[in-house]
């Protein structure tokens, strides 16, 4: 009976997440206090608590149910050693959709900059799993560097003690994990060359997260004026991106390095309590943040990476969300001339939360920043490889945005489909149509677009056709293409490269290398060499927003590379 009255509790709560009258935030009020008497006999029922509680933090209805929640929370740890205690099954929390709740522990093969990073900011709490560990062979490659005489071992004996050798070399200093990622750390080689050998190891790490702040629990920031949830969210159907787009600009600051440190160690906690790794959110640049207050409580921040770190062709932008202080998604957007390919992950306790204008909200932001024109959702975010989206119908969201898709068949099945929910109240698509909607990219264009022109574009149809030309012409050498392509585009465009940068010599080879297959080039006025001059430098300059002004500004350039980009 005591089960069935805290299931009725927690279906009452969930149900009033969604309601704004004064009585639902009297009854909220009345269930939380009901609730945070009550225990939790198994795992289920309290990650159901755990959530709800959550989406409160982000979407309060009072101040009254903000002070509760806030203090559910911070002690929402002593529930979760009490299931321990008896002896519960403790499986459901390590789904990934349920990760990082404050009281459990994260088991993972980070990689090497998460995993330094987990070390050097918690020391104590990060353990290595030996059990069943099979890269063996990658120990004997890879120890020798930091184990004096341990070729003696490795090389050529037959079950190697491993951790006698890291426990002698180690003595009474931090943890086995923390004292090995210190070592690589000083080893006298490039950070990506550390990254390569770590990675290889495939070691397993645990990640006890206690009580601790960055747990998905507690990592959520007070703020100065709460926004209180007095009405009913916005619903999709009342999002209109061309209204949107229309709207006034938004307020953006750039934040200082200091600033923008903390920001880039927040999204480092909130990616790794949910084992999500992005590329932008692990290599960020701190001194490069802005910051957008979007309404509503909502606040976003943006930034780019380290020059050493960046794509060879497109720019790249990250970012999270933040609703009251509490992160509720994550953001990529990656940007070649006036079309940007945009990533946007909605946390599983917020996708009820108002996504849609906080969707129209970042990509009216981004137009701000980067004035683009294109913008384009990659197949996995609406289904390719990706089941979850399958199942939520994802592609329909974008769809009914205004996103269509830039095949011409998918696009007569998108007809199709939609006559299909006109006529038939309650009709579904097949899981097996969708996926065949989420094979391609899909496209939203804003006034002054030239409508299809990215339809069919992709760097990877660039990078392939680089290769192929590698393989033609200098047997698979890349060393002496790039090189050969360099001098000849220095040439081209009568440029001394003796006082550049190596980074703005990197670059330059990876235009030159694209360029090379674009034998218009010399026939460029010197104006657009000169831009073009610019372009490369700028890959690499303090930002790259610079980049993609000056990008935009060069039609030859944008011309050649999508005309390249578009064969498949």
């Amino acid at each position: 009976m005591a089960g069935n009255r805290l299931a009725a509790l927690l279906a009452r709560l969930e149900e009033q997440l969604l309601r704004f009258q004064s009585a639902d935030v009297r009854r909220t009020t009345q269930l939380l206090q009901q609730l945070g008497r009550r225990p939790f006999p198994d795992a289920d029922a309290l990650i159901r608590f755990h959530e709800a509680l959550l989406f409160l933090r982000a979407f309060p209805k009072s101040p009254a149910i903000l002070r509760k929640t806030e203090a559910l929370l911070n002690t929402f740890f002593r529930r979760v050693e009490r299931l321990r205690e008896l002896g519960a099954d403790l499986t459901p929390f390590e789904p990934l959709e349920v990760s990082g709740i404050a009281g459990t522990s994260l088991e993972d093969t980070f990689s090497y900059q998460v995993a330094l990073w987990l070390c050097r900011r918690f020391p104590r709490n990060v353990e290595i799993l030996w059990e069943d560990y099979e890269e063996e062979r990658a120990l004997a490659n890879t120890w020798p560097r930091l184990f004096p005489l341990l070729e003696e071992d490795a090389f050529v004996e037959a079950n190697i003690p491993w951790r006698k050798w890291l426990h002698a070399a180690r003595g009474r200093s931090a943890s086995e994990a923390a004292w090995l990622l210190e070592r690589f750390q000083r080893m006298p080689i490039s950070d990506p060359e550390k990254a390569e050998i770590y990675d290889c190891l495939r070691i397993n790490l645990r990640w006890h997260l206690g009580n601790s702040r960055v747990s998905r629990t507690r990592n959520w920031k007070s703020v100065r004026r709460p926004y209180y949830q007095r009405q009913a969210l916005i619903t999709r159907a009342e999002v209109s991106l061309a209204e949107e787009f229309a709207s006034p600009r938004l307020r953006l600051r750039r934040l200082s390095s200091r600033r923008g440190a903390q920001v880039i160690e927040q999204i480092h906690e909130v990616m790794a309590v949910r084992y999500r790794e992005l590329w932008g959110t692990t290599l960020a640049d701190p001194a490069s943040v802005w910051r957008a207050e979007l309404g509503r409580g909502v606040v976003v921040h943006l930034w780019g990476l380290p020059a050493a770190r960046r794509l060879p062709l497109r720019a790249y932008l990250a970012g999270f969300t933040l609703k009251n202080g509490v992160p509720i998604n994550y953001i990529e957007a990656i940007t070649l001339f006036e079309w940007t390919e945009v990533g946007f992950n909605t946390f599983y306790t917020f996708r009820k939360g108002e996504t849609a204008w906080i969707y129209a909200r970042v990509l009216h932001l981004l137009r701000q920043l980067q004035r683009v024109k294109c913008i384009s959702v990659y197949p996995y975010q609406i289904g390719d490889g990706n089941p979850e989206a399958i199942e939520s119908g994802a592609f329909w969201f974008y769809r009914k945005l205004g996103f269509r898709p830039g095949s011409p068949e998918l696009a007569r099945l998108t007809e199709r489909e939609e006559k299909k929910i006109a006529a038939k109240p309650g009709y579904r698509t097949p899981a097996r149509t969708l996926r065949r909607l989420a094979r391609e990219d899909i496209f939203y264009e804003l006034p002054g677009a030239a409508v299809g022109a990215w339809d069919r574009f992709s760097t990877r149809n660039l990078g392939l056709a680089v290769n192929r030309r590698m393989a033609r012409d200098f047997d698979g050498d890349r060393a002496r293409m790039r090189h050969a392509a360099s001098l000849r585009l220095a040439r081209l465009l009568d440029v001394d490269l003796w006082d550049w940068s190596d980074l703005e010599r990197r670059a330059f080879e990876d235009f030159a290398q694209v360029l090379e297959l674009a034998p218009s080039v010399g026939s460029w006025s010197a104006a657009e060499k000169q831009l073009l001059v610019r372009v490369i430098r700028a890959k690499v300059g303090r930002e790259e927003l610079r980049y993609v002004r000056l990008l935009q500004q060069h039609a030859k350039l944008r011309a050649a590379m999508l005309r390249l980009g578009s064969a498949g």
